[in-house]
């Protein structure tokens, strides 16, 4: 059986840019536990009808209004969820994700840096690609590795 580390090292090998739960089933049991306490069943019920209905407007074919009842439906667990907590640390990366296909760098910073403070790998991942800096830096870094490489 993998420890939490050695799943960490696989995670990080073979999915770096997932922008969920960082490590797939680590500690679920327990964040899952822990949500129930914290928030009830009944609020995480509506937080899951909420999900429900985001993905049934992204069906329908209309992006535009799939992405405003998704947005509307993040901002609401959100709210739910107090911003703490897995549901929350999960909303605001998909609303920051949202609000940067949109062109709204500065709303998808803001949520990112909220996530991050969640806990979010994938969020701060998202903060460094936001970092005009840190891009440029990362390109050179490219660029001078490749001509190493291939001389």
């Amino acid at each position: 059986m993998a420890t939490a580390n050695d799943r960490a090292v696989l995670q990080t090998i073979f999915n770096p840019s997932t922008p969920f739960g960082d490590i797939p089933r680590l500690d679920e049991e327990e964040d899952a536990q822990e949500e129930v306490e914290i928030f009830g069943t009944e609020v995480l019920e509506q937080v899951r009808d909420l999900e429900l209905q985001g993905i049934s407007a992204a069906e329908s074919g209309d992006v535009s209004r799939a992405l405003e009842r998704a947005l509307q439906d993040l901002d609401t667990a959100i709210r739910l969820s107090q911003g703490r907590g897995c549901a929350a640390r999960q909303s605001l990366v998909q609303r920051g994700l949202i609000h940067r296909l949109q062109g709204h760098e500065e709303e998808a910073r803001w949520d990112f840096e909220r996530a991050a403070r969640l806990g979010s790998a994938f969020a701060r991942r998202q903060l460094v690609l936001l970092n005009p800096y840190a891009a440029l830096c990362n390109q050179m870094l490219c660029e001078m590795l490749g001509r190493l490489c291939n001389p």
